[in-house]
């Protein structure tokens, strides 16, 4: 298993520099220092490699909102977290790069769009359960909390995907403080 996330690693340093559409599998084994006999040990095709980036990242995101989970008691403060989580994402070129190739990917193959509205799902339910509880104790304004968690998710990705289209349009930490303005703005007073 090491030796597949090995492979798995060196594709996220590949996507970086070549974006997932335009590596190559040497590319990827070259970057690893592995056979393409390990390569395709692991995936059947490069395809396979891309589920499994869009593993990868589900799994280190979870990760990261499972501490996120742990280490703050305020629903404000999980979702501003969770905000800033999710925009540092956009500095990760291999990031962009793969979620870009997976937003294109998903309107042909179902398996890419299966695994990533799980994943989707996933977080729009924990970021819900977030946002209900800061309503509930009274940190937010009544709020529609399906609704804003899907906002949440849905400028992120879309930030990320604009970042990488005009990489000069717009400060991250501009960004970043606007959100946490946006987030102020529904806190009960």
């Amino acid at each position: 298993m090491e030796r597949r996330q090995s492979l798995v690693d060196a594709a996220w340093r590949c996507a970086a520099v070549r974006g997932f559409r335009d590596l190559t599998v040497d590319d990827v084994c070259i970057e690893a220092n592995a056979s393409k006999g390990a390569f395709y040990g692991y995936f059947k095709q490069k395809h396979d490699l891309l589920l499994a980036l869009l593993e990868d990242d589900a799994a280190q995101l979870d990760r990261e909102l499972e501490r996120i989970t742990h280490d703050s008691s305020s629903g404000v403060e999980r979702v501003r977290r969770f905000a800033r989580v999710m925009l540092a994402r956009g500095d990760d070129p291999a990031q962009v790069q793969v979620h870009a190739d997976l937003w294109a990917e998903l309107l042909t193959d179902d398996a890419v769009r299966v695994r990533l509205a799980e994943a989707t799902q996933r977080r729009r339910e924990l970021v819900r359960s977030w946002i209900e509880e800061a309503v509930g104790s009274g940190e937010l304004v009544a709020i529609p909390a399906n609704a804003l968690s899907s906002i949440l998710l849905a400028l992120t990705d879309g930030l990320m995907l604009h970042g990488a289209l005009d990489p000069g349009g717009f400060r991250w930490r501009n960004i970043r403080r606007a959100i946490d303005v946006m987030l102020a703005g529904i806190e009960a007073v």
